[in-house]
Order: C-alpha cells, then structure tokens, then sequence
C-alpha cells in the first residue's frame, strides 16, 4: 500500500546487504486496462534465478498472489491512515498521493484491498514503529 514505507524498508534491508526488488520501479509492472499487474514472465525468471541468502520484494497488484506459493513469506506493511496521510504529505520522493483524488483513491485501497492482504499475510508489520524496529521484525523471519 502506498505510504507504508516500503520503500524505505527496502533500502534500509538493501543497505545491509540484501537483495531488494521495488517492482513499482524498473519495468517489472505493466499497465492492463485502468490497473497495474505484474509482468508474470518477469517475476516468474527473478523467482526462478534467485541465487541471494533472502530476496525481499514489494509491491502491491492484483496478481500477485499467483506468486505467493513461491515466496518463503508474504509480509504486509501497515500504518494508520492518519501516518499514511502524513508522509504522503511530506514525502518528496515520489508526488503521487498529494492530489486529493489520488489520497482517495489510497485511502478506498486501505478499506477495501489493505483486509484482503491481511489475510494472506504471514506477518503484519505496523510501520509508524521505528524503522530499526520494523526491519528487526521482517528479518526475524529469514534469520536461522
């Protein structure tokens, strides 16, 4: 979901030295009438490479959950709205969600699609806790 801090996540686990896919970046998605989907052929090839200790991977499409049997953990980052309203606000990296339309369209997709996600989740990290805390958390499941 946007404004989970995913993007920060994945460069604080890439920063010590794990390897990080943003699939909302770099051509792994493709537009498919008014969504984005993952494109399969890729996932399915990175999935099928991997040769890295732990793969982390972010995103949030529909199809996804074709891959989830591949995926060792599917883990959701969560925050309250009134968190995600705010770094949506003041984050400078990325403009999408400073439109009042877009905060909408984000805020109908923590409603409706966010209790979806739960359910397939193994793991639900509340983001709004440090960032130290949140990425101890999501390691917790690959370290031995």
């Amino acid at each position: 979901m946007s404004a989970t801090g995913k993007s920060s996540v994945l460069a604080a686990l890439a920063a010590r030295g794990h390897k990080t896919v943003d699939t909302d970046y770099g051509g792994w998605t493709e537009r498919a009438g008014d969504e984005w989907l993952w494109r399969e052929d890729r996932i399915t090839s990175l999935l099928a490479a991997e040769d890295a200790g732990a793969l982390f991977v972010s995103g949030t499409v529909r199809n996804q959950v074709k891959f989830y049997p591949r995926f060792d953990h599917v883990v959701l980052l969560s925050a309250p709205a009134e968190v995600m309203e705010e770094r949506l606000r003041d984050r400078t990296t990325n403009p999408y969600g400073k439109d009042p339309y877009e905060l909408a369209e984000i805020l109908e997709f923590k409603r409706t699609v966010e209790p979806a996600l739960r359910r397939a989740a193994d793991l639900e990290v509340d983001t709004s806790d440090p960032l130290e805390e949140v990425v101890a958390k999501i390691l917790s499941l690959v370290r031995p």
